[in-house]
């Protein structure tokens, strides 16, 4: 999850933008390596409508894994995924514990800071990724809506000025 330094993972429609120049050639593989290495890459609604179209189009590196790699949507509205790879899970804690039950390799999610709290709330988080960037926003949505307690486990700086954070639930 892409964070500002003052503890914001987004705006209301997203204006300013998330910068890219945070998103370095180390920055960039980094992230490469770690979308790579999932076994299913999860995400809601609002996430699959808006990666789905462009990633089928793109000739972005990322493109492959991003394509290749299975999807798991979480939605109780949509009815189809044209995306290859996808499947639709109606309800989030059952189809994060069927993943979890038959993945070896890491379930990636995106989403915006509602999914990530409706993730954290049911306890479904084993490992948090937080890339602090450079910038501030002085107001958006919020990556945790309560107290969570972390264990920090990595920390990894890059030299556009991000700081990569991996922690787990305590």
């Amino acid at each position: 999850m892409d964070m500002s330094v003052d503890g914001f993972v987004g705006q209301p429609d997203e204006v300013p933008a998330w910068p890219m120049s945070f998103y370095d050639d180390e920055f960039g593989a980094e992230i490469l390596d770690l979308i790579s290495s999932a076994g299913v890459h999860a995400m809601g609604r609002g996430a699959y409508e808006e990666m789905a179209p462009y990633w089928q189009s793109s000739t972005d590196p990322f493109a492959k894994p991003m394509n290749e790699i299975p999807k798991a949507v979480f939605s109780r509205t949509l009815t189809q995924a044209d995306w290859p790879e996808s499947t639709i899970y109606r309800d989030l804690e059952s189809g994060m514990a069927d993943l979890k039950a038959q993945q070896g390799a890491p379930i990636l999610t995106y989403g915006g800071a509602t999914f990530a709290q409706e993730l954290t709330r049911l306890g479904l988080v084993d490992e948090y990724r937080i890339n602090v960037h450079p910038i501030a926003f002085g107001h958006g949505y919020r990556l945790f809506g309560g107290p969570v307690d972390l264990v920090l486990q990595d920390v990894r700086r890059f030299g556009a000025g991000s700081v990569a954070y991996t922690y787990v639930p305590s």
